[in-house]
């Protein structure tokens, strides 16, 4: 299995990432393609866009907007269907582009693949 790190797609790619996902629904602003460097962009991964624009990164949502999020996951079944299509990657970073890192998407769906192994 797979290990699964977070780290913000403005901090300088590291051959120990591995496998760099994407998992921002919108391009990161301000930033080239090449430069990013990354190896799949999974917006299906990310909160809907009503569920994003409804939280706004606002931290005074976030337990409300993480239990929010999970149920999507759990909905969707995209989790189990990514985790088997990377099963050989020894380790997955999750990029995004959000500032506030303690509230962030990225949080709730490391979580959530971590439950599914």
């Amino acid at each position: 299995m797979s290990t699964i790190a977070l780290k913000r797609v403005y901090e300088a790619p590291s051959p120990q990432d591995g496998y760099r996902v994407l998992v921002d629904r919108l391009w990161p602003r301000g930033l080239s393609k090449e430069h990013a460097d990354i190896d799949e962009w999974n917006k299906d991964l990310a909160p809907s866009s009503g569920l994003r624009k409804w939280f706004h990164h606002d931290p005074e949502l976030w337990t409300e907007f993480s239990e929010k999020y999970w149920e999507e996951l759990q909905q969707s079944n995209l989790g189990k269907a990514f985790l088997e299509h990377h099963k050989d990657q020894e380790k997955i970073t999750l990029v995004y582009a959000a500032k506030d890192e303690e509230h962030c998407h990225p949080i709730v769906l490391k979580k959530y693949l971590e439950s599914l192994k």
